[in-house]
Protein backbone atom coordinates (compact mmCIF):
# COMPACT_ATOMS: atom_id res chain seq x y z
CA UNK A 1 0.00 0.00 0.00
CA UNK A 2 2.98 2.38 0.67
CA UNK A 3 3.72 2.44 -3.13
CA UNK A 4 0.81 2.84 -4.65
CA UNK A 5 -1.57 5.64 -3.07
CA UNK A 6 -5.31 6.22 -3.20
CA UNK A 7 -4.82 8.86 -5.87
CA UNK A 8 -1.62 7.56 -7.84
CA UNK A 9 -2.12 5.47 -10.96
CA UNK A 10 0.91 6.13 -12.72
CA UNK A 11 1.70 2.86 -12.80
CA UNK A 12 -1.62 1.19 -13.27
CA UNK A 13 -3.02 -0.38 -15.97
CA UNK A 14 -5.72 1.09 -17.98
CA UNK A 15 -8.09 -0.87 -20.61
CA UNK A 16 -9.70 1.38 -22.93
CA UNK A 17 -10.01 2.15 -26.88
CA UNK A 18 -7.63 0.54 -28.97
CA UNK A 19 -5.61 -0.79 -25.01
CA UNK A 20 -4.02 2.43 -24.54
CA UNK A 21 -7.16 4.42 -22.72
CA UNK A 22 -10.04 6.22 -23.89
CA UNK A 23 -10.46 9.55 -26.02
CA UNK A 24 -12.39 11.97 -23.73
CA UNK A 25 -14.08 13.16 -26.89
CA UNK A 26 -15.55 9.62 -27.80
CA UNK A 27 -19.31 8.63 -26.33
CA UNK A 28 -17.57 6.51 -24.19
CA UNK A 29 -15.25 9.50 -22.19
CA UNK A 30 -17.68 11.31 -22.09
CA UNK A 31 -19.46 8.86 -19.98
CA UNK A 32 -16.82 8.50 -17.90
CA UNK A 33 -16.64 11.60 -16.84
CA UNK A 34 -20.02 11.71 -16.07
CA UNK A 35 -19.70 8.88 -14.00
CA UNK A 36 -16.51 10.34 -11.86
CA UNK A 37 -18.42 14.07 -11.35
CA UNK A 38 -21.52 12.43 -10.09
CA UNK A 39 -19.60 10.15 -7.90
CA UNK A 40 -17.54 12.73 -6.76
CA UNK A 41 -20.68 14.73 -6.09
CA UNK A 42 -22.33 12.39 -4.15
CA UNK A 43 -19.89 12.43 -1.68
CA UNK A 44 -19.29 16.07 -2.23
CA UNK A 45 -22.78 17.81 -1.48
CA UNK A 46 -23.17 15.43 1.72
CA UNK A 47 -19.62 17.41 3.09
CA UNK A 48 -21.86 20.96 2.22
CA UNK A 49 -25.12 20.75 3.61
CA UNK A 50 -24.96 18.46 6.70
CA UNK A 51 -23.90 21.52 8.63
CA UNK A 52 -26.53 23.75 7.70
CA UNK A 53 -28.80 21.04 8.58
CA UNK A 54 -27.84 20.78 11.86
CA UNK A 55 -30.32 23.29 13.73
CA UNK A 56 -33.04 21.77 11.35
CA UNK A 57 -32.08 18.24 13.05
CA UNK A 58 -32.20 18.97 16.24
CA UNK A 59 -35.56 20.54 16.63
CA UNK A 60 -37.01 17.85 14.35
CA UNK A 61 -35.13 14.83 16.09
CA UNK A 62 -35.12 16.49 19.63
CA UNK A 63 -31.11 16.28 19.63
CA UNK A 64 -29.10 18.09 22.41
CA UNK A 65 -25.59 19.07 20.85
CA UNK A 66 -23.70 15.97 21.66
CA UNK A 67 -26.29 13.94 19.18
CA UNK A 68 -25.22 17.20 16.33
CA UNK A 69 -22.04 16.55 17.10
CA UNK A 70 -21.86 12.66 16.27
CA UNK A 71 -23.98 13.17 13.54
CA UNK A 72 -21.30 15.27 11.38
CA UNK A 73 -18.43 12.89 13.16
CA UNK A 74 -19.73 9.12 12.90
CA UNK A 75 -19.49 10.08 9.12
CA UNK A 76 -15.93 11.86 9.70
CA UNK A 77 -14.36 8.71 11.82
CA UNK A 78 -15.51 5.94 9.20
CA UNK A 79 -14.00 7.92 6.19
CA UNK A 80 -10.61 9.15 7.68
CA UNK A 81 -9.77 5.45 9.06
CA UNK A 82 -11.05 3.89 5.69
CA UNK A 83 -10.07 6.37 3.16
CA UNK A 84 -5.91 5.09 2.33
CA UNK A 85 -7.46 1.63 2.70
CA UNK A 86 -10.44 2.14 0.15
CA UNK A 87 -7.78 3.20 -2.30
CA UNK A 88 -5.80 0.43 -1.75
CA UNK A 89 -8.80 -1.42 -2.88
CA UNK A 90 -9.89 0.00 -5.61
CA UNK A 91 -6.07 -0.51 -6.86
CA UNK A 92 -6.38 -4.18 -6.07
CA UNK A 93 -9.73 -5.36 -7.05
CA UNK A 94 -10.69 -3.08 -9.62
CA UNK A 95 -11.20 0.44 -9.39
CA UNK A 96 -14.68 0.31 -11.68
CA UNK A 97 -15.40 -2.65 -9.16
CA UNK A 98 -14.87 -0.70 -6.04
CA UNK A 99 -16.49 2.53 -7.02
CA UNK A 100 -19.63 0.22 -8.10
CA UNK A 101 -19.43 -1.23 -4.16
CA UNK A 102 -19.22 2.43 -2.74
CA UNK A 103 -21.77 3.82 -5.16
CA UNK A 104 -24.61 1.04 -4.09
CA UNK A 105 -23.40 1.32 0.20
CA UNK A 106 -23.36 5.19 -0.22
CA UNK A 107 -26.80 4.60 -1.30
CA UNK A 108 -28.13 2.65 0.98
CA UNK A 109 -25.99 3.85 3.83
CA UNK A 110 -28.14 7.51 2.56
CA UNK A 111 -31.43 5.92 2.14
CA UNK A 112 -31.00 4.89 6.09
CA UNK A 113 -30.05 7.95 7.32
CA UNK A 114 -33.44 9.75 5.44
CA UNK A 115 -35.22 7.06 6.51
CA UNK A 116 -34.34 7.59 10.57
CA UNK A 117 -36.20 7.70 12.98
CA UNK A 118 -34.44 9.22 15.85
CA UNK A 119 -30.97 10.54 16.26
CA UNK A 120 -29.22 7.60 17.50
CA UNK A 121 -30.40 5.06 13.98
CA UNK A 122 -29.08 8.19 11.89
CA UNK A 123 -25.60 8.81 13.71
CA UNK A 124 -24.95 4.81 13.29
CA UNK A 125 -26.27 5.30 9.42
CA UNK A 126 -23.93 8.27 8.98
CA UNK A 127 -21.05 6.14 9.92
CA UNK A 128 -21.95 3.48 7.35
CA UNK A 129 -22.34 6.36 5.21
CA UNK A 130 -18.94 7.23 5.79
CA UNK A 131 -17.58 3.76 5.02
CA UNK A 132 -19.12 4.37 0.93
CA UNK A 133 -17.22 7.71 1.03
CA UNK A 134 -14.30 5.99 1.77
CA UNK A 135 -14.57 3.84 -1.58
CA UNK A 136 -15.81 6.75 -3.31
CA UNK A 137 -13.60 9.80 -2.72
CA UNK A 138 -10.32 8.40 -3.99
CA UNK A 139 -11.91 6.15 -6.28
CA UNK A 140 -13.76 9.32 -8.53
CA UNK A 141 -10.58 10.82 -9.68
CA UNK A 142 -8.33 7.54 -9.63
CA UNK A 143 -11.20 6.25 -11.93
CA UNK A 144 -10.32 9.13 -14.45
CA UNK A 145 -6.57 9.19 -13.99
CA UNK A 146 -6.66 5.11 -15.09
CA UNK A 147 -9.32 5.66 -17.68
CA UNK A 148 -8.03 8.12 -20.46
CA UNK A 149 -5.29 7.72 -22.88
CA UNK A 150 -2.32 9.27 -21.84
CA UNK A 151 -2.83 12.75 -24.59
CA UNK A 152 -6.08 12.91 -22.76
CA UNK A 153 -5.33 12.80 -19.11
CA UNK A 154 -4.50 15.98 -18.27
CA UNK A 155 -7.71 17.64 -20.24
CA UNK A 156 -9.72 14.99 -18.27
CA UNK A 157 -8.77 15.51 -14.78
CA UNK A 158 -9.38 19.54 -15.62
CA UNK A 159 -12.71 18.69 -16.88
CA UNK A 160 -13.54 16.23 -13.74
CA UNK A 161 -12.31 19.07 -11.55
CA UNK A 162 -14.01 22.33 -12.95
CA UNK A 163 -17.32 19.98 -12.94
CA UNK A 164 -16.66 18.95 -9.58
CA UNK A 165 -16.37 22.94 -8.07
CA UNK A 166 -19.43 23.58 -10.07
CA UNK A 167 -21.34 20.88 -8.03
CA UNK A 168 -19.75 22.31 -4.82
CA UNK A 169 -21.19 25.34 -5.50
CA UNK A 170 -24.49 24.20 -6.07
CA UNK A 171 -24.63 21.90 -3.12
CA UNK A 172 -25.60 25.06 -0.70
CA UNK A 173 -28.16 26.40 -3.04
CA UNK A 174 -29.77 22.62 -3.76
CA UNK A 175 -29.21 21.64 0.00
CA UNK A 176 -30.88 24.73 1.45
CA UNK A 177 -33.71 24.32 -0.98
CA UNK A 178 -34.43 20.81 0.11
CA UNK A 179 -34.04 21.48 4.11
CA UNK A 180 -36.30 24.34 3.78
CA UNK A 181 -39.13 22.62 1.52
CA UNK A 182 -39.41 18.74 1.07
CA UNK A 183 -36.98 18.52 4.09
CA UNK A 184 -33.80 17.53 5.96
CA UNK A 185 -34.59 13.91 4.59
CA UNK A 186 -34.25 14.72 1.38
CA UNK A 187 -30.48 16.07 1.79
CA UNK A 188 -29.74 12.47 2.33
CA UNK A 189 -32.37 10.56 -0.22
CA UNK A 190 -31.49 12.82 -2.64
CA UNK A 191 -28.30 10.38 -2.85
CA UNK A 192 -30.39 7.43 -4.23
CA UNK A 193 -31.31 9.01 -7.83
CA UNK A 194 -28.12 10.18 -7.98
CA UNK A 195 -26.45 6.60 -7.50
CA UNK A 196 -28.78 5.00 -10.06
CA UNK A 197 -27.51 8.06 -13.10
CA UNK A 198 -24.15 6.51 -11.68
CA UNK A 199 -24.33 2.77 -11.91
CA UNK A 200 -26.25 3.74 -15.43
CA UNK A 201 -23.47 5.48 -16.31
CA UNK A 202 -20.61 3.48 -14.42
CA UNK A 203 -21.50 0.81 -17.51
CA UNK A 204 -19.22 2.52 -20.30
CA UNK A 205 -16.64 2.63 -17.54
CA UNK A 206 -13.36 0.43 -18.54
CA UNK A 207 -12.48 -2.01 -14.91
CA UNK A 208 -8.77 -0.86 -14.53
CA UNK A 209 -6.65 -2.34 -11.66
CA UNK A 210 -2.77 -2.03 -10.19
CA UNK A 211 -1.11 -5.76 -11.30
CA UNK A 212 1.39 -5.38 -8.70
CA UNK A 213 -1.05 -4.73 -5.62
CA UNK A 214 -2.19 -7.99 -4.85
CA UNK A 215 1.54 -8.29 -3.84
CA UNK A 216 0.92 -5.75 -1.03
CA UNK A 217 -1.13 -6.90 2.41
CA UNK A 218 -3.82 -4.54 3.43
CA UNK A 219 -3.42 -3.08 6.45
CA UNK A 220 -6.43 -4.10 8.57
CA UNK A 221 -4.83 -3.88 11.71
CA UNK A 222 -3.99 -0.32 10.76
CA UNK A 223 -7.18 0.82 9.97
CA UNK A 224 -8.69 -0.59 13.38
CA UNK A 225 -6.34 0.92 15.50
CA UNK A 226 -6.87 4.10 13.84
CA UNK A 227 -10.79 4.11 13.89
CA UNK A 228 -10.34 3.09 17.46
CA UNK A 229 -8.36 5.94 18.37
CA UNK A 230 -10.42 8.58 16.63
CA UNK A 231 -13.47 7.23 18.21
CA UNK A 232 -12.03 7.61 21.37
CA UNK A 233 -10.75 10.87 21.40
CA UNK A 234 -14.13 12.02 20.12
CA UNK A 235 -16.36 10.31 22.85
CA UNK A 236 -14.30 11.49 25.44
CA UNK A 237 -14.55 15.29 24.00
CA UNK A 238 -18.14 14.71 23.26
CA UNK A 239 -18.73 13.08 26.47
CA UNK A 240 -17.02 15.68 28.69
CA UNK A 241 -19.21 18.22 27.48
CA UNK A 242 -22.47 16.73 27.43
CA UNK A 243 -23.98 14.23 30.09
CA UNK A 244 -21.18 11.91 30.16
CA UNK A 245 -19.88 11.01 34.02
CA UNK A 246 -16.02 11.95 34.43
CA UNK A 247 -15.38 8.47 34.41
CA UNK A 248 -17.36 8.01 30.79
CA UNK A 249 -15.70 10.82 29.38
CA UNK A 250 -12.17 10.02 30.56
CA UNK A 251 -12.28 6.24 29.96
CA UNK A 252 -12.61 5.99 25.79
CA UNK A 253 -10.00 8.97 25.52
CA UNK A 254 -7.16 7.00 27.42
CA UNK A 255 -8.48 4.05 25.52
CA UNK A 256 -8.24 5.72 22.32
CA UNK A 257 -5.08 7.35 23.01
CA UNK A 258 -3.94 3.70 23.82
CA UNK A 259 -4.81 2.37 20.89
CA UNK A 260 -3.22 6.00 18.95
CA UNK A 261 0.21 3.92 20.99
CA UNK A 262 -0.35 1.04 19.54
CA UNK A 263 -1.25 2.08 16.06
CA UNK A 264 2.39 3.56 15.90
CA UNK A 265 4.73 0.41 17.22
CA UNK A 266 2.18 -1.46 14.60
CA UNK A 267 2.77 0.98 11.41
CA UNK A 268 6.44 1.00 12.75
CA UNK A 269 6.98 -2.77 12.44
CA UNK A 270 4.23 -3.66 9.20
CA UNK A 271 6.64 -3.95 5.81
CA UNK A 272 3.66 -2.45 3.76
CA UNK A 273 2.10 0.19 6.38
CA UNK A 274 -1.05 1.99 5.68
CA UNK A 275 0.95 5.21 7.20
CA UNK A 276 4.46 4.92 6.19
CA UNK A 277 6.13 6.58 9.60
CA UNK A 278 9.73 7.33 7.23
CA UNK A 279 7.70 9.81 5.08
CA UNK A 280 7.88 12.38 8.94
CA UNK A 281 11.89 11.82 8.35
CA UNK A 282 11.26 14.81 6.07
CA UNK A 283 10.71 18.32 8.13
CA UNK A 284 8.88 19.67 5.43
CA UNK A 285 6.39 16.80 5.30
CA UNK A 286 5.70 17.10 8.88
CA UNK A 287 5.03 20.67 8.71
CA UNK A 288 3.31 20.85 6.01
CA UNK A 289 0.88 18.24 7.92
CA UNK A 290 0.91 20.36 11.49
CA UNK A 291 -0.20 23.29 9.12
CA UNK A 292 -2.93 20.98 7.89
CA UNK A 293 -4.01 20.18 10.65
CA UNK A 294 -4.20 23.64 12.43
CA UNK A 295 -6.09 25.22 8.66
CA UNK A 296 -8.65 22.60 8.79
CA UNK A 297 -9.70 22.17 12.40
CA UNK A 298 -9.61 26.24 12.06
CA UNK A 299 -12.17 25.72 8.50
CA UNK A 300 -14.07 22.84 9.97
CA UNK A 301 -14.61 24.40 13.24
CA UNK A 302 -15.98 27.94 11.92
CA UNK A 303 -18.13 26.47 9.26
CA UNK A 304 -19.63 23.66 11.96
CA UNK A 305 -20.71 26.92 14.52
CA UNK A 306 -21.10 29.58 11.10
CA UNK A 307 -24.37 27.71 9.79
CA UNK A 308 -26.28 27.27 13.19
CA UNK A 309 -25.45 30.78 13.90
CA UNK A 310 -27.29 32.01 10.95
CA UNK A 311 -29.92 30.44 11.42
CA UNK A 312 -30.31 30.20 15.06
CA UNK A 313 -29.07 34.02 16.18
CA UNK A 314 -30.01 36.00 13.01
CA UNK A 315 -33.10 33.97 11.77
CA UNK A 316 -31.94 32.86 8.36
CA UNK A 317 -33.73 29.63 7.03
CA UNK A 318 -31.48 27.08 5.97
CA UNK A 319 -31.71 28.14 2.37
CA UNK A 320 -30.09 31.48 3.06
CA UNK A 321 -27.74 30.14 5.71
CA UNK A 322 -26.23 27.95 3.11
CA UNK A 323 -26.07 30.35 0.27
CA UNK A 324 -24.10 32.17 2.75
CA UNK A 325 -21.15 30.51 2.60
CA UNK A 326 -21.36 30.30 -1.23
CA UNK A 327 -18.56 33.17 -1.77
CA UNK A 328 -16.29 30.79 -0.21
CA UNK A 329 -16.38 27.80 -2.89
CA UNK A 330 -16.56 30.31 -5.29
CA UNK A 331 -13.71 32.21 -4.97
CA UNK A 332 -11.80 28.78 -4.18
CA UNK A 333 -13.17 28.25 -7.74
CA UNK A 334 -12.12 31.06 -9.28
CA UNK A 335 -8.74 31.92 -7.46
CA UNK A 336 -6.71 28.90 -6.71
CA UNK A 337 -4.98 28.17 -9.71
CA UNK A 338 -3.33 31.73 -9.47
CA UNK A 339 -2.60 31.63 -6.12
CA UNK A 340 -0.89 27.59 -7.30
CA UNK A 341 0.87 29.65 -10.11
CA UNK A 342 2.23 32.20 -7.82
CA UNK A 343 3.43 29.52 -5.66
CA UNK A 344 5.50 28.53 -8.28
CA UNK A 345 7.09 31.79 -9.46
CA UNK A 346 7.71 33.03 -5.32
CA UNK A 347 8.03 29.53 -3.77
CA UNK A 348 5.47 28.50 -1.25
CA UNK A 349 6.18 30.67 1.89
CA UNK A 350 4.42 33.83 1.30
CA UNK A 351 0.96 32.68 0.16
CA UNK A 352 1.28 29.57 3.11
CA UNK A 353 1.77 32.59 5.49
CA UNK A 354 -0.09 35.06 4.41
CA UNK A 355 -3.13 33.10 3.39
CA UNK A 356 -3.77 31.64 6.95
CA UNK A 357 -3.14 35.62 8.34
CA UNK A 358 -5.73 36.71 6.01
CA UNK A 359 -8.33 33.93 6.30
CA UNK A 360 -7.55 34.29 10.79
CA UNK A 361 -8.92 38.12 9.74
CA UNK A 362 -11.98 37.00 7.88
CA UNK A 363 -13.03 34.84 10.71
CA UNK A 364 -11.88 37.77 13.29
CA UNK A 365 -14.59 40.20 10.97
CA UNK A 366 -16.94 37.13 12.11
CA UNK A 367 -16.76 38.52 15.81
CA UNK A 368 -19.47 41.41 14.08
CA UNK A 369 -22.30 38.50 12.96
CA UNK A 370 -24.45 38.66 15.91
CA UNK A 371 -28.50 39.81 16.78
CA UNK A 372 -29.73 42.34 14.31
CA UNK A 373 -26.62 42.14 11.41
CA UNK A 374 -26.61 43.08 8.31
CA UNK A 375 -25.59 40.07 5.34
CA UNK A 376 -24.14 42.97 3.43
CA UNK A 377 -22.35 44.68 6.02
CA UNK A 378 -21.27 41.84 8.30
CA UNK A 379 -21.70 38.94 6.78
CA UNK A 380 -20.54 39.14 3.53
CA UNK A 381 -17.29 41.08 3.79
CA UNK A 382 -16.26 38.10 6.48
CA UNK A 383 -17.41 35.08 4.53
CA UNK A 384 -14.90 36.54 1.25
CA UNK A 385 -12.15 37.54 3.39
CA UNK A 386 -12.12 34.02 4.88
CA UNK A 387 -12.78 32.90 1.26
CA UNK A 388 -9.92 34.71 -0.07
CA UNK A 389 -7.12 33.74 2.04
CA UNK A 390 -8.31 29.47 2.08
CA UNK A 391 -7.72 30.54 -2.07
CA UNK A 392 -4.13 31.93 -1.03
CA UNK A 393 -2.85 28.60 1.22
CA UNK A 394 -4.84 25.50 -0.29
CA UNK A 395 -3.35 24.58 -3.78
CA UNK A 396 0.20 25.99 -2.53
CA UNK A 397 -0.74 23.83 0.81
CA UNK A 398 -1.10 20.69 -1.60
CA UNK A 399 1.76 21.15 -3.97
CA UNK A 400 3.87 21.78 -0.88
CA UNK A 401 3.03 17.81 0.41
CA UNK A 402 4.29 17.04 -3.30
CA UNK A 403 7.33 18.71 -2.70
CA UNK A 404 8.28 17.12 0.62
CA UNK A 405 8.79 13.52 -0.55
CA UNK A 406 10.34 11.59 -3.53
CA UNK A 407 8.25 11.86 -6.36
CA UNK A 408 7.25 8.09 -6.28
CA UNK A 409 5.80 8.43 -2.90
CA UNK A 410 4.27 12.17 -3.90
CA UNK A 411 0.51 10.20 -4.55
CA UNK A 412 0.53 8.63 -0.98
CA UNK A 413 1.41 11.72 0.86
CA UNK A 414 -1.01 13.65 -0.52
CA UNK A 415 -3.74 10.74 0.46
CA UNK A 416 -2.05 11.53 3.98
CA UNK A 417 -2.52 15.19 4.06
CA UNK A 418 -6.26 14.40 3.11
CA UNK A 419 -6.79 11.65 5.91
CA UNK A 420 -5.32 14.33 8.27
CA UNK A 421 -7.16 17.12 7.21
CA UNK A 422 -10.52 15.53 8.11
CA UNK A 423 -9.09 14.13 11.16
CA UNK A 424 -8.32 17.50 12.22
CA UNK A 425 -12.02 18.52 11.43
CA UNK A 426 -13.41 15.56 13.11
CA UNK A 427 -11.28 16.30 16.37
CA UNK A 428 -12.51 20.01 16.55
CA UNK A 429 -15.72 19.47 16.04
CA UNK A 430 -16.08 16.93 18.90
CA UNK A 431 -13.93 19.35 21.05
CA UNK A 432 -15.36 22.98 19.98
CA UNK A 433 -18.57 22.55 22.05
CA UNK A 434 -16.44 22.05 25.25
CA UNK A 435 -13.95 24.57 24.47
CA UNK A 436 -16.73 27.42 24.35
CA UNK A 437 -19.30 26.08 26.57
CA UNK A 438 -21.54 25.13 24.64
CA UNK A 439 -23.46 22.15 25.63
CA UNK A 440 -27.39 20.46 26.21
CA UNK A 441 -29.55 22.34 23.79
CA UNK A 442 -27.50 25.77 24.23
CA UNK A 443 -26.87 25.81 20.67
CA UNK A 444 -31.03 26.95 20.64
CA UNK A 445 -30.53 29.92 23.03
CA UNK A 446 -29.63 32.81 20.60
CA UNK A 447 -28.09 34.27 23.49
CA UNK A 448 -25.76 31.55 24.46
CA UNK A 449 -24.87 30.63 20.83
CA UNK A 450 -23.97 33.82 20.18
CA UNK A 451 -21.66 33.76 23.13
CA UNK A 452 -20.20 30.57 22.17
CA UNK A 453 -19.44 31.89 18.57
CA UNK A 454 -17.43 34.80 19.52
CA UNK A 455 -15.34 32.63 21.45
CA UNK A 456 -14.95 29.84 18.39
CA UNK A 457 -14.08 32.74 15.59
CA UNK A 458 -11.47 33.63 18.09
CA UNK A 459 -9.85 30.39 19.37
CA UNK A 460 -10.40 29.55 14.97
CA UNK A 461 -8.37 32.66 13.74
CA UNK A 462 -5.81 31.52 16.59
CA UNK A 463 -5.42 28.29 14.79
CA UNK A 464 -5.38 29.91 11.32
CA UNK A 465 -2.38 32.04 13.07
CA UNK A 466 -0.31 29.27 14.22
CA UNK A 467 -0.42 27.41 10.75
CA UNK A 468 1.02 30.95 9.37
CA UNK A 469 3.60 31.04 12.30
CA UNK A 470 4.43 27.40 11.28
CA UNK A 471 5.02 28.39 7.37
CA UNK A 472 7.48 31.46 8.18
CA UNK A 473 9.93 28.96 10.46
CA UNK A 474 9.48 25.08 8.41
CA UNK A 475 8.72 26.41 4.86
CA UNK A 476 12.01 27.27 2.58
CA UNK A 477 11.27 30.68 0.96
CA UNK A 478 13.24 29.81 -1.98
CA UNK A 479 11.40 29.17 -5.14
CA UNK A 480 14.32 28.17 -6.52
CA UNK A 481 14.51 24.70 -4.15
CA UNK A 482 11.20 24.44 -5.22
CA UNK A 483 11.83 22.56 -8.01
CA UNK A 484 12.96 18.52 -8.88
CA UNK A 485 16.07 18.05 -10.75
CA UNK A 486 13.94 18.33 -14.11
CA UNK A 487 12.94 21.97 -13.40
CA UNK A 488 9.56 20.58 -12.57
CA UNK A 489 7.62 22.64 -9.94
CA UNK A 490 4.94 20.43 -8.27
CA UNK A 491 1.41 21.72 -8.89
CA UNK A 492 -1.97 20.69 -7.29
CA UNK A 493 -4.47 20.28 -10.30
CA UNK A 494 -7.55 18.92 -9.51
CA UNK A 495 -10.73 20.57 -7.63
CA UNK A 496 -10.14 22.19 -4.15
CA UNK A 497 -12.87 21.74 -2.26
CA UNK A 498 -13.82 23.52 1.10
CA UNK A 499 -13.32 20.40 3.62
CA UNK A 500 -10.17 19.08 2.51
CA UNK A 501 -7.44 18.75 0.14
CA UNK A 502 -7.30 17.23 -3.12
CA UNK A 503 -6.35 13.63 -3.45
CA UNK A 504 -3.28 14.35 -6.45
CA UNK A 505 -1.18 11.82 -7.67
CA UNK A 506 1.91 13.81 -7.36
CA UNK A 507 2.79 14.39 -11.04
CA UNK A 508 4.96 17.53 -11.57
CA UNK A 509 4.59 19.97 -14.10
CA UNK A 510 5.81 19.03 -17.56
CA UNK A 511 6.08 15.34 -16.67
Amino acid sequence: MASDPPSASAASSGEGEGGGGVALASARGRWVLACAVLASGMAMLDGTVVNVALPTLGRDLDASISALQWVVNAYMLTLSALLLLGGALGDRVGRRRTLIVGVVWFALASALCGLAPNAGTLIAARALQGVGGALLTPGSLALVRSSYRPDDQARAVGAWSGLGGVAGAIGPFLGGWLIDGPGWRWIFLINVPLAALVLFAVRHVPESRDEGASARPFDVPGACLAALFLAGVSFSLIGASGDSSSAGAVLPGVLGLAAGVVFVVVEHRRRDPMLPLDLFRSRLFTAANVMTLCLYAAIGGILFMLPVQLQTTLGYDALQAGTATLPITVLMLLLSAYSGDLARRLGPRLPLVVGPLVAAAGVLLMLRIGPGASYVTEVLPAVVVLGLGMSLFVAPLTATVLASVDASHAGLASGVNNTAARIAQLLVVAGLPLAVGLSGTAYADPDALDTAFGKAAVGCAGLFVLAAAAAAVFVRPSPATWHDERGNAPQCKTCLGVNAPPLEPGARGGE
